[in-house]
């Protein structure tokens, strides 16, 4: 379906072919510098804004905002022109403000303790569902400028490379961001790692990395066993020596499954001969995931050993988690509900059989006998 930001300057001018060339000119400035809808471009004689009204919809419809953090976190849930639906997460900082964006509905990845993994994969988006993702966080944050972009929404950003990069290239070109404040997060497709690296712009990758071994990562992102640890540090290295760009890595941090010493050590193994920095983000709690995150004293100690080790790490301050608007809550709030209850809260016991399942590769299960509903 054609929306409002599907359409590329080519597109456009033939969809107003009966119109001067001057129009078309109008019609994307309208969209892109100015961020309006057809019938708010005053500049246009009304009978052309109805016609646009008609020929490029709203590709999202607001169904829920939400706001945290005193205001500074707002996160829409959207509905698509075919009934799925999507989230996008404004985040005001100071000195800058970001925008979180999907670029899928759904994922495919099946991360254990991901909300949106849990959801499953139902389609790809488009450039211009994207693209309007951006253009609506931007208006919410006026007066502030939107200044940051970061892909790490629902989906997978590189298993949807044809319409992400478009989406990308628009961004900078088009609505004035900086290539250095995009950033594109992948839980390790190395294909697109690769193309990446042969983009001309020096976007910023982030890699959800959560373990240091195989074993391990093969249980918390399934796709390290089409692309493990070393085929996938290999494509960040040539990535980081192509674009000259610095790479990160994001560690959720598990309660006794990867925040031991041990993981630690293996984490900074990785990241210090590619002069990554890491991030390390407490899990977020989801209704799937009984396992909780690490606690904060243990996270203080985790950094510690990783920049002793010689890696550059920080602990992300954690937003929206009262909204589901933290990371790894992204499951749209429909599907949520359709699930069932809320979610369980599992209890010492439960949490430890789950963390030993974890690491020794058993079967999970979501609650035990000592799991109450939250």
């Amino acid at each position: 379906m054609l929306t409002a930001y599907e359409p590329g300057p080519d597109e456009l001018g033939a969809l107003l072919g009966d119109q001067p060339a001057y129009r078309t000119r109008q019609v994307w400035d309208g969209l892109y510098r100015r961020g309006l809808r057809p019938a708010e471009m005053t500049d246009l004689p009304a009978p052309l804004r109805r016609r646009l009204d008609d020929l490029l919809p709203a590709a999202l419809t607001e169904v829920v905002r939400r706001t945290a953090d005193g205001g500074e976190t707002v996160k829409w849930l959207w509905d698509l022109w075919d009934g799925r639906q999507v989230e996008t997460v404004l985040m005001r900082y100071r000195g800058r403000v970001t925008a979180c964006v999907s670029s899928q509905a759904g994922c495919a990845m099946a991360c254990s303790f991901c909300a949106t993994g849990q959801a499953g994969f139902q389609r790809n988006l488009t450039t211009g569902e994207i693209v309007e993702q951006v253009v609506a966080a931007r208006r919410a944050a006026t007066p502030d400028r939107l200044s940051n972009v970061v892909f790490m929404g629902m989906g997978e950003p590189l298993a949807n490379y044809d319409r992400v990069w478009p989406a990308v290239q628009r961004l900078h070109g088009e609505l004035g961001l900086s290539a250095r404040h995009l950033t594109i997060s992948t839980v390790g497709v190395v294909p697109g790692i690769e193309r990446l690296a042969r983009e001309g712009l020096p976007v910023t990758l982030a890699v959800s990395l959560h373990a240091g071994n195989d074993e391990l990562r093969d249980r918390l992102v399934p796709l390290n066993r089409r692309y493990p640890l070393g085929r996938l540090t290999e494509a960040c290295r040539h990535y980081v020596e192509t674009s000259g760009r610095r790479l990160s890595f994001e560690w959720a941090l598990i309660d006794g499954v990867n925040d031991r010493d041990s993981d630690a050590e293996e984490l900074a193994a990785i990241a210090r001969p590619l002069r990554a920095h890491v991030n390390l983000i407490p899990l977020n709690p989801t209704p799937g995931y009984a396992v909780r995150g690490s606690p904060p004293e243990r996270v203080r100690s985790f950094r510690r050993l990783v920049v002793e080790a010689g890696v550059k790490a920080t602990v992300r301050v954690t937003r929206g988690v009262d909204i589901d608007a933290a990371c790894g809550q992204l499951a749209a709030a429909s599907a949520t509900a359709s699930a069932g209850p809320a979610g369980l809260a599992a209890g010492p016991a439960t949490r430890r059989r789950l963390q030993l399942a974890i690491r020794s590769g058993g079967p999970v299960a979501a609650a035990g006998p000592d799991a109450v509903l939250s």
